[in-house]
């Protein structure tokens, strides 16, 4: 009965710690196609209604400038990657 417990749960974990690791998305799939959070923008700040103070720009949290990505290749992956330690070079 015990043996059999720990056969359960030993395939359990093994099951899991592969799917955390294998399991998913693929990172390396193309990123050409524009996502839908790129087209956000700026919305318009928030106006207190008339009769209720004035909310205090100076707790506002500013969102700073970024300069966009440099292009990347077409079909080239959506994440960088570092380079295969594992792999043996010549």
């Amino acid at each position: 009965m015990i043996r059999r417990l720990l056969t359960v749960c030993l395939v359990v974990a093994t099951s899991s710690t592969l799917a955390g690791c294998f399991g998913g998305k693929d990172v390396d799939t193309s990123c050409d196609e524009p996502r839908f959070y790129e087209a956000a923008q700026d919305g318009r700040r928030v106006k207190a209604p008339a009769g209720l103070d004035d909310l205090d720009q100076f707790k506002e949290m500013p969102l700073p400038e970024t300069a966009p990505a440099p292009p990347k290749q077409a079909g080239s992956p959506c994440v960088d990657r570092p380079p295969n330690v594992l792999k043996r070079q010549n």
